[in-house]
């Protein structure tokens, strides 16, 4: 059994699909897209960044490997609990975000490491890195929320900013070398 949609319900149909999902801000239409933009850049860095942690969870080996598998575990929790956070906020400005694991590839400025063995020093290490590197780009990204005076996700990014920079204290104090002075 086919249905047959009247003229006007079709062209209302097509007109919904075809505009893009928008949503009312106060930010203006520049902001909005600037904004989101650069959230979905950093979305797909937080995803990127937590599939490498997890890759490195999974993969890690040697004799602190209890210590340095929880704590990975844990970052790659806390990463993960961003994600849905920035996805949300790009909606709520109006924006469309990140759909396929292909987008975010396209998106992403977070390496990927596919080595079949990476030396535990070398992945806190590299963590490290890219925890730099995302904090880095939050900080653009809280500095374009300030141009347009989006309070709202500055404050996110701040909290943001704060647990990303507590994982890289975290990696470069497990990858220490050193006495039990410090030096």
């Amino acid at each position: 059994m086919t249905t047959t949609l009247r003229p006007k319900k079709a062209a209302d149909l097509r007109r919904r699909r075809e505009s893009p999902v928008t949503t009312p801000t106060d930010l203006g239409a520049q902001g909005a897209k600037d904004i989101t933009a650069a959230l979905n850049g950093v979305l797909a860095d937080v995803f990127a960044l937590y599939i490498k942690t997890k890759n490195f969870h999974w993969h890690v080996s040697g004799p602190h490997f209890r210590d340095y598998h929880l704590m990975l575990d844990e970052q790659a929790d806390q990463l993960y609990q961003m994600t849905d956070p920035i996805a949300e906020r790009v909606r709520k400005l109006g924006g469309l975000t990140i759909r396929s694991i292909g987008q975010i590839s396209r998106t992403q400025r977070i390496p990927d490491n596919d080595a079949d063995y990476v030396e535990p020093s070398d992945m806190l290490a590299e963590l490290a890195e890219d925890n730099k590197s995302l904090t880095a780009r939050l900080r653009q990204v809280h500095n374009t929320c300030d141009e347009y005076g989006d309070v709202a996700t500055a404050s996110l990014i701040e909290v943001w900013l704060d647990e990303t920079e507590r994982r890289i204290w975290f990696l470069f104090e497990s990858n220490r070398r050193g006495d039990s002075s410090g030096h």
